[in-house]
């Protein structure tokens, strides 16, 4: 039985370095060569990345079409026309369909790669490979919900709330996070002479443009003495602005202007798509002068929204270590970043982008470039 057990070990050992010259070649192979021929080798969690985000891209253009276009495309749907504000109604619905359906997506996949933690899993092919499974899954799941009655797509326009908070909460700290590795690279001694002038312009402008926004705020959302709730936010986010910069400037932080300057202008971009969400019979939003600026103004900020969407997820969910507490050191087999972590993100992010597209109210009617 020890001879037995002795002839197997050069067996098992052989089987071993075989599988791992087997990983190795295959992430060699998708490490070189071009992007295309990457994604068609097979499993590439890097490749992997962008095809996620653009998915998910995809979806919050189809919610932008269904929202402004879709009535005239759905509307011998009567199940779209159930919801509260008629056949106006139809848009937001529409929107609340579409982001159900990436959720839906994006939740299945976080369930099914929870835990995935070395390379040669069975899920770890799942997340980078199988994508025209993957694609048909999406696409059937962003029809499923078109199927389901208005009382199913209004609790989950509620619980969309709770989940838009959440992906808030985590696109924040990746902000941060990336702000602060910003400012410190830009500090250090390699790039502290060659990025001084650049920091010290980059700064500069984010300061103008977040103190522009704060007096156009004033101006176009607080018309009246009664508006005491924009008042209130507006001059917040003034006060948010000087403490940020004074902490900064705290000799034992000492981290200069650029990170209260751009941690300004997320400030001031979260509290202006605020106070623009709210409802248009609202007395505190001063009508603008043509419908022509209300057009490129709702496009700007949407393509500003998208991108912010996309990039912040996109960050995130590679960057998922900020938000672990114990820090365990990384072997060759882990995975590069945390699959579950990735997919929770988009799955939030979806919720996000729907309620930035009906104005954070699944019960008022959106029109066309509302």
């Amino acid at each position: 039985m020890l001879c037995a057990m002795t002839n197997s070990l050069p067996s098992v050992k052989v089987e071993m370095e075989g599988t791992t010259k087997s990983i190795k070649d295959r992430y060699a192979k998708l490490v070189e060569g071009s992007w295309f021929s990457q994604f068609c080798h097979g499993s590439n969690p890097w490749m992997a990345r962008y095809v996620y985000g653009l998915i998910f891209l995809v979806a919050n253009l189809l919610a932008w079409a269904v929202r402004d276009y879709g009535h005239s495309v759905l509307a011998e749907m009567r199940r779209l026309k159930e919801c509260e504000g008629g056949k106006d109604c139809l848009g937001a619905e529409g929107v609340l369909r579409v982001s159900m359906g990436c959720f839906m997506f994006y939740f299945v996949m976080f369930l099914s790669t929870a835990g995935t933690s070395k390379l040669n899993e069975r899920r770890e092919f799942w997340h980078s490979g199988w994508w025209s499974a993957k694609i048909f899954m999406m696409m059937m799941l962003i029809i499923l919900p078109f199927l389901l009655p208005a009382e199913v797509i209004s609790l989950y326009g509620e619980v969309a709330h709770f989940g838009a908070g959440v992906f808030l909460l985590i696109q924040l700290i990746s902000i941060i996070s990336f702000i602060t590795w910003l400012n410190d690279c830009c500090q250090s001694e390699k790039y502290s002479d060659r990025c001084q002038i650049h920091i010290m312009l980059l700064a500069t402008t984010a300061y103008v443009v977040c103190i522009i926004g704060i007096i156009l705020m004033y101006i176009w959302y607080t018309p009246e003495p009664s508006c005491l709730l924009n008042i209130f936010f507006i001059t917040w986010t003034l006060v948010l602005l000087q403490l940020m910069t004074s902490v900064s400037l705290h000799p034992k932080i000492n981290a200069g202007f650029l990170t209260p300057g751009l941690m300004g202008l997320y400030v001031v971009f979260l509290c202006w798509s605020a106070i623009r969400s709210e409802p248009p019979e609202e007395k505190c939003i001063r009508k603008a002068e043509t419908a022509i600026k209300g057009d490129w103004l709702t496009i700007i900020s949407f393509i500003v929204a998208v991108l912010a969407i996309v990039i912040a997820t996109f960050s995130t969910g590679i960057d998922s270590k900020c938000f672990q507490f114990r820090k365990d050191e990384a072997e060759k087999d882990d995975v590069p970043y945390g699959y579950a972590f990735f997919h929770f993100v988009f799955a939030t992010g979806a919720m996000y982008f729907a309620m930035l597209l009906i104005g954070w109210n699944t019960h008022h009617s959106m029109k066309k470039n509302n």
